[in-house]
């Protein structure tokens, strides 16, 4: 397939130019004004008046996640297909091994669970145990093309890890060449808060960020880098909502020390107000961390303009009504998740690059160039250049709209950006060389690829 582009802006993380594209056999191979191509064209496109963007990419997504309260909405067919519609074209999701399961063997279930995404993808690997075969385990995945190895710092009675185990971690990725991502919150707190407020009869969802204040998260963090620091290994800090958890971030990263943060859209315009209401309403907003205060909001926003955010995930992992019921006198039970990877590239468009706080190249780097340069896929994805792969959208500016859980398309009777007014579109998605959206239709099936990540 030869597609020629015409006439658009390209904008990258550092510069905004106009150009044409041409691309053949899934690739980038000219980008100049006025191009003149000798072979057939099978497709021109006219991008006058339009942005072309790199191919978003959104390293934090938890598609068909076995849960309590069953898998979460989405599995990768119908989440890759939001993913696709809102401009994101690569996925980072996750492998959680069984206890007892080898890391490579969980590896190996995941992609076959993966087989029908319709995006690009690759996962971080978590660790759940330590034994004495995790070194080697974390070995086979490397080679097998995974750089990036997922810890929990809470939920210890079950995929949670001891700190002294954390350490290990970061000691065998670090020495590889790998990256450690980590959740952090205080676990142990934590479950002692939500007992306390189980024992007095607080269980409604207005009690979960109760039950998980900031420095739950912040002091987590803090211990996350102190221990990173002792291994010697880069660590990447998943969404972070705490204005205090930045502090700490930007400490060590002024300090020279490979600290990395993320954090997703929900932190960014919603606050722990929505916590207040009935249970339908309320608690499609519980997840983990919680939202928190508009002072925290801010901090965000600063950190992302200053460089200390790096990236905006959306952890995508949205549950339906009847599942988050699950808690419905007692907000322990309600599955944690939301859903947000069609959202973040139009919502990040419409309340950031036009509300003046972050720029054109800004909101490329945070949507798809750093993602794919942190996690061992740059300049393959995240970038428009000769030789990158043909991960292009066709960015109407001016196109309206307005979210609503009668027109998303992930599979979920709930979501948490109802009534949101949005500004700007992907009017066209290209995916490996290929048109994949057209005019907010998937009008192609192809399936995505695995992604082997180099360190």
């Amino acid at each position: 397939m030869n597609i020629l582009i015409k006439n658009g802006t390209v904008v990258t993380s550092t510069q905004a130019f106009n150009s044409d594209i041409y691309i053949t056999d899934g690739k980038i191979v000219q980008l100049s004004e006025s191009l003149n191509i000798l072979e057939p064209i099978d497709n021109t496109i006219n991008a006058s008046g339009k942005l072309i963007f790199p191919g978003g990419i959104d390293p934090h997504v938890h598609m068909h996640l076995p849960t309590p309260a069953g898998y979460s909405a989405d599995d990768f067919e119908i989440g890759s297909k939001a993913a696709l519609l809102g401009g994101t074209t690569t996925l980072l999701d996750f492998v959680t091994p069984q206890k007892g399961q080898s890391l490579i063997d969980a590896l190996i279930d995941r992609k076959a669970e993966a087989d029908n995404s319709l995006c690009d993808y690759s996962f971080h690997v978590s660790p759940v145990e330590w034994n004495k075969n995790t070194e080697q385990e974390i070995t086979d995945c490397i080679e097998s093309g995974i750089t990036s190895f997922k810890v929990y710092m809470a939920y210890k009675d079950s995929i949670g890890l001891k700190d002294d185990d954390i350490l290990k971690v970061m000691q065998i990725v670090g020495k590889a060449g790998g990256i450690v991502t980590l959740h952090c919150e205080l676990g142990d707190d934590i479950d002692k808060f939500r007992e306390e407020l189980g024992q007095i009869g607080k269980l409604s969802p207005k009690f979960h960020p109760v039950s998980r204040p900031d420095y739950t998260e912040a002091d987590a963090v803090k211990n996350a880098i102190e221990m990173a620091k002792k291994a010697n290994c880069p660590i990447y800090i998943v969404h972070t909502s705490a204005a205090e958890s930045v502090k700490y971030i930007e400490e060590a990263q002024k300090s020279g020390q490979q600290v990395y943060s993320e954090t997703c859209p929900q932190y960014l315009l919603l606050n722990d107000s929505k916590y207040i209401g009935d249970f339908k309403d309320s608690s499609k907003f519980v997840m983990s961390p919680p939202l928190r205060k508009k002072e925290d909001q801010n901090s965000l926003w600063s950190a992302i303009n200053k460089g200390v955010i790096k990236t905006i995930g959306t952890d995508h992992c949205p549950f339906t009504l009847e599942q988050k019921e699950q808690g419905l006198n007692d907000f322990r039970k309600i599955p944690n998740g939301a859903g947000g990877v069609e959202h973040r590239m139009t919502l990040l468009f419409s309340y950031g690059v036009l509300q003046n706080r972050i720029n054109y190249n800004q909101f490329v780097d945070i949507t798809s160039t750093q993602a794919a340069k942190i996690f061992g896929l740059y300049p393959q994805k995240g970038e428009i250049a000769v030789g990158s792969d043909a991960d292009i959208l066709i960015w109407n500016p001016k196109t309206e709209s307005t979210i609503s859980v009668e027109n998303h398309h992930q599979n979920c009777d709930l979501e948490i950006y109802e009534d949101a007014k949005t500004v700007g579109v992907p009017e066209i998605v290209i995916s490996n060389g290929e048109v994949v959206v057209e005019d907010g239709k998937l009008i192609s099936d192809t399936k995505g690829r695995f992604l082997k990540r180099n360190i």
